[in-house]
């Protein structure tokens, strides 16, 4: 079983692309990413949860929500659907509220493998390489915590 992550993020560019592997088909990994019951459950630093304002996982919908920590304290995030293909592929806009004017595109891609196996393979594009070096910052620790609470819950755990 391999499910370690990649992150591609070469000097001077303003992309950042990743895959990660799952054991579990395309259709079930597509549902978790798209459907607003399934997404809080694994999305979000640990001991966070994700607070829905909106999620529309349509071609033209919009979403939006916000990560807690226990304390209260709230980060607010935003963005489109450009397409929503189930369960192939997905184009959205994310920014965080907290510092408006710096969005980034997400294209994500899910493949079925062998096995009842998946890969997602992802690409985000910043306007800036300030804006992708500030992303890749958190974003290994982050990532890596996600997909694990996400294999979990693909296991039913």
């Amino acid at each position: 079983m391999t499910t370690k992550r990649t992150v591609v993020a070469s000097p001077a560019s303003q992309t950042i692309g990743w895959t990660r592997e799952f054991e579990a088909p395309a259709p079930r990994v597509f549902e978790a990413h798209t459907d607003p019951d399934i997404l809080p459950l694994w999305t979000g630093p640990a001991g966070t949860t994700l607070e829905m304002r909106e999620f529309d996982a349509r071609t033209g919908g919009c979403w939006s929500y916000i990560v807690r920590a226990g304390n209260g304290e709230g980060w607010a995030f935003h963005g489109s659907f450009h397409e929503v293909t189930a369960p192939r592929r997905l184009v959205q806009t994310f920014e965080y509220e907290g510092e408006p004017g710096h969005p980034n595109i997400e294209v994500i891609e899910f493949e079925d493998l062998p096995g009842s196996r998946c890969r997602l393979s992802g690409l985000s594009v910043f306007l800036s390489v300030e804006d992708r070096d500030a992303m890749l910052g958190d974003m290994d620790k982050g990532m890596d915590e996600n997909f694990e609470r996400l294999d979990g819950l693909l296991a039913g755990r």
